[in-house]
């Protein structure tokens, strides 16, 4: 079992730190509103983008990346540009609606470091258009790793670097052409001291004893595979919990994938071709023809009247399904464990696992700075918890973390606690 060092690595200011008159200011924040080699053009073509991939290939260091989609406009999470940045080269801007094989970028950097701020958000998308990197460093996810109060870009670069980045483009459309300057701007000024943020949180994660660990989180964050597609996607239409019976599930279960078809078609996001609201409402009052239904206000719009034949014959053929055809109420089973608030009544003694566990996760939680969700997966524990290898011991509960996914660094941390914890609990 790991050792925990005599000190615990400072995660706040200390009890005695000087407060009122006699305490020290934070340092002011300058802001950073222009890169500093200005708002660099898009490439959109193809000569444009083999003069970049050689611009890439002779630069040195790590690059930045960053990429804008336009979640809540458009079908689905397509990347419509890519910024990147490395010295010798400058910022770059692709365009990746005209560019969208890049697979020449990710050729020009193999053994390259690629610095991300939350990777996982970036990655599956510009996997589509080819660029795959051979490994990668994620700023947001060391700052978790360092107990950062807040791991935002703007507040880890302000933190770090003491400048002031302005995030208020982030939601845009970014399938908008051509773009607005002002969005271009914000858009370089993501990657434009990225790599620098980099070198400020390596060094941290070094003094911290972290380095490892944050090397193995990155490795798993780029070597994850795509998640497998939902199970009946549609019941997270928000709201539908309000709905009890099977008949209204069905009308739920028929408008979304009406919606999820139109959507597909016309390139827009679904929640813009029929909010959840007027879909839960439809459920609810069960209209039997175009009257009733555009008789909702959740239909009053222009759009969504427009189409209400379509979306009357969607709850049409739900009303005529028979009862064997119905969803369950209680959806898909699945593998698992109950709620935890269940625990006491159908397992005490997974009930019981379940505290002593958290005990051991809360306690070292507090004692390295990283958040609970960062020591182990929640789901995990819970399964670990459940149903546990028998005998619990360090060497099952190791094989069973490992099996789950859990990194090296956290079974050494764990295992063994666990075990001990759960040997104490029985």
């Amino acid at each position: 079992m790991p050792a925990l060092p005599d000190e615990d690595p400072p995660a706040t200011a200390p009890a005695d730190a000087p407060t009122g008159e006699d305490a020290v200011p934070e340092p002011a924040v300058v802001p950073l509103t222009e890169p500093a080699g200005g708002v660099p053009d898009v490439v959109g073509t193809p000569e444009g983008l083999a003069e970049v991939v050689a611009a890439l290939e002779a630069g040195t260091g790590p690059v930045a990346v960053d990429a804008e989609r336009a979640s809540g406009y458009r079908y689905g999470q397509r990347t419509y540009l890519v910024q990147l940045r490395r010295e010798g080269v400058g910022t770059v801007l692709l365009d990746a609606m005209a560019l969208p094989d890049l697979s020449t970028v990710s050729d020009a950097l193999v053994g390259v470091e690629w610095v991300f701020h939350a990777a996982s958000q970036d990655l599956p998308s510009l996997a589509d258009n080819g660029m795959r990197p051979s490994r990668i460093f994620d700023t947001e996810l060391a700052a978790r790793l360092l107990g950062m109060d807040r791991v935002g870009l703007a507040a880890v670069v302000a933190d770090t670097l003491g400048l002031g980045l302005a995030k208020e483009h982030s939601a845009a459309d970014w399938s908008t052409r051509p773009l607005p300057l002002e969005w271009l701007r914000y858009a370089a000024l993501d990657v434009e001291v990225l790599v620098e943020v980099r070198e400020v949180l390596a060094e941290r994660l070094a003094e911290q004893g972290k380095a490892e660990w944050a090397a193995q989180e990155f490795e798993a964050v780029r070597t994850a595979p795509p998640p497998p597609p939902r199970v009946d996607p549609w019941r997270r239409t928000s709201g539908m919990h309000a709905l009890r019976d099977a008949r209204r599930l069905a009308v739920v279960r028929s408008l979304w994938q009406r919606r999820d078809l139109e959507a597909r078609r016309r390139d827009i996001s679904p929640g813009r071709v029929l909010p959840d609201a007027a879909i839960v409402a439809a459920a609810q009052a069960l209209p039997r023809d175009v009257t009733q239904l555009v008789a909702l206000p959740a239909f009053a719009g222009k759009g969504t009247r427009r189409r209400a034949e379509t979306w009357q014959a969607a709850v049409d053929e739900a009303l005529a399904l028979p009862d064997s055809a119905l969803p369950s109420v209680r959806g898909p089973r699945s593998d698992a464990p109950p709620p935890p608030r269940a625990w006491a009544d159908r397992d005490p003694a997974a009930a019981a696992r379940l505290v002593a566990a958290r005990d051991v996760v809360a306690e070292l939680s507090a004692h390295w700075s990283v958040p609970v969700e960062n020591l182990l997966q929640p789901d995990l524990l819970r399964r670990l918890c459940w149903t546990p290898p028998l005998p619990a011991t360090t060497a099952a509960v190791d094989a069973f973390l490992a099996d789950g996914g859990a990194r090296p660094w956290q079974r050494e941390l764990l295992a063994e606690r666990l075990a001990t914890a759960f040997s104490a609990a029985a």
